[in-house]
């Protein structure tokens, strides 16, 4: 019986910790899938069979040395990663300790991925930027140190790697340090925290180094374990995208979805949109049974006192903190099809629950993501960075993502193919006096000779058309 009772506190304890998400990046062989290997092997998270398969692996096709384990290989697992050692894809892996759980995205560093590195980034709390101790900061580094800002990660670890090859150094340790330093703060990054490691001996990865005596700091695992991220999501802007209407008999309506952010209580006066109804909430429901309060992240059902007609796409907030409401948007745009974009075309705009139709009324700039430079542009290609302004066929519930990534994210999807073309992050709300008119197709109505008694009728398609997602510029 008290086996039974240590097993059941045993796996009550695993359920309530914590969960770090992570990504890695940084250029071409510096090391990232061997630190992460390094990480899995030292730690002991490794099962027998996997330690096998290393070990086996490792002797075929392994890039360590005669001998040597080539961690690198429980990440890199395409034939052509390990042919030509490299990170090609996303790499997934979840492993735990006594403290936290990690899910860890294992990047690739060519510029031809950017956008494997956005979808891998996309959840992320923290991003590990490595760095060769030999090369220091380089455009790669800062390339991928923007991406990390423009996705709102809020932690960055700098892993100078291969300290091994340069003497356990303390001057190029702290040079490094120092002019990386330099670009987070140009960036607006505040909380970014530096280790000197060698990923394929493990210096300092999940214990301390004897050979950085210099180093005041932590190992990196032990950072990992108890970096603070519960101030990372928004628990101020309550914020229910309604994905499923439950109706299982007549006496019970009730909204599902996930709580993207704040924390809601059973009694608390609630707004949906776009009706801009109110009423107060009656019940949170659960499988569990029922719950007195809901926060983010967790998914939940939510019956009102008042019958009120909400179906999928639509949102719940309360009425004293509103989200931006609107079908003009300021964005940064990551384009991710293989297909360059279309100005022409529609797109099937998807943020959370709600999917409309859309346009790119226009291309603002786009970012030289190695230089920071804005450039002019007509149009985006696979991987290229920028600002674009969106017009939606139906309203949006938004907030700026710097504020709150869940209801400040998007995706374009191409209507005909289904593929993903874009992802998008939302800056803020534009007026109709602010959008930008000079790329937009233009009817001239006097040009074109018709008669001002059909001005009005040309007027209402126009407007019409807008609906649908479609701007026109008139001139009369």
């Amino acid at each position: 019986m008290n086996y039974e009772l240590n097993i059941k506190a045993y796996l009550d304890a695993d359920e309530r910790k914590s969960l770090l998400r992570l990504l890695t990046a940084g250029s071409v062989d510096d090391g990232k899938s061997t630190l992460i290997g390094r990480l899995l092997f030292d730690s002991k998270k490794l099962y027998e069979d996997q330690l096998q398969a290393l070990e086996r692996d490792s002797k075929r096709v392994g890039n360590a040395g005669a001998g040597e384990i080539d961690y690198a290989l429980l990440l890199d697992g395409l034939k052509a990663e390990r042919e030509e050692g490299i990170t090609i894809d996303v790499a997934y892996r979840y492993f735990s300790t006594n403290q936290r759980k990690f899910i860890i995205a294992d990047t690739p560093g060519h510029e031809q991925y950017t956008r494997n590195m956005i979808t891998g980034g996309s959840t992320a709390n923290l991003a590990i930027i490595l760095v060769d101790a030999r090369a220091g900061v380089i455009t790669q580094t800062r390339r991928h140190t923007f991406l990390v800002s423009l996705l709102g990660i809020k932690h960055i670890v700098l892993a100078v790697n291969k300290m091994d090859l340069v003497g356990f150094s303390e001057k190029i340790f702290c040079d490094i340090r120092d002019e990386y330093l330099k670009l987070t703060t140009q960036l607006g990054i505040e909380d970014v925290t530096c280790f000197p490691i060698s990923a394929k001996l493990g210096d300092n990865v999940v214990e301390k180094s004897d050979r950085t005596p210099w180093f005041e700091g932590t190992s990196l695992l032990e950072f990992l374990e108890t970096v603070p991220i519960d101030r990372d999501r928004n628990m101020e802007d309550f914020r229910f995208p309604v994905q499923y209407v439950l109706r299982p008999n007549l006496d019970f309506r009730g909204f599902c979805g996930k709580v993207a952010s704040g924390v809601i209580h059973k009694g608390d006066e609630i707004m949906a949109l776009p009706s801009k109804k109110k009423s107060r909430v009656k019940s949170i429901v659960t499988y569990d049974g029922e719950l007195e309060e809901a926060f983010c992240p967790q998914c939940v059902t939510i019956t009102l006192e008042d019958e009120i007609d909400i179906s999928r796409g639509e949102m719940l907030v309360k009425p004293d903190n509103l989200p931006f409401i609107g079908r003009h948007l300021q964005t940064k745009l990551v384009w991710m099809d293989e297909e360059p974009m279309d100005r022409g075309k529609q797109f099937f705009l998807k943020a959370n629950t709600n999917t409309t139709r859309a346009t790119i009324s226009a291309i603002d700039y786009r970012i030289d993501v190695n230089t920071m430079e804005h450039l002019e542009g007509k149009d985006f290609k696979l991987n290229e960075i920028g600002q674009v302004q969106i017009t939606t066929a139906k309203t949006l519930f938004f907030d700026a993502y710097k504020k709150n990534r869940a209801t400040g994210a998007f995706i374009l999807i191409d209507p005909i193919t289904n593929n993903t073309c874009a992802v998008g992050m939302i800056e803020k709300p534009l007026a109709e006096e602010d959008l930008q008119t000079e790329d937009l197709p233009t009817l001239d109505l006097p040009k074109l000779g018709i008669a001002t008694e059909h001005y009005q009728a040309i007027e209402t398609c126009v407007k019409e058309l807008s609906r649908q997602g479609l701007e026109i510029k008139v001139n009369k």
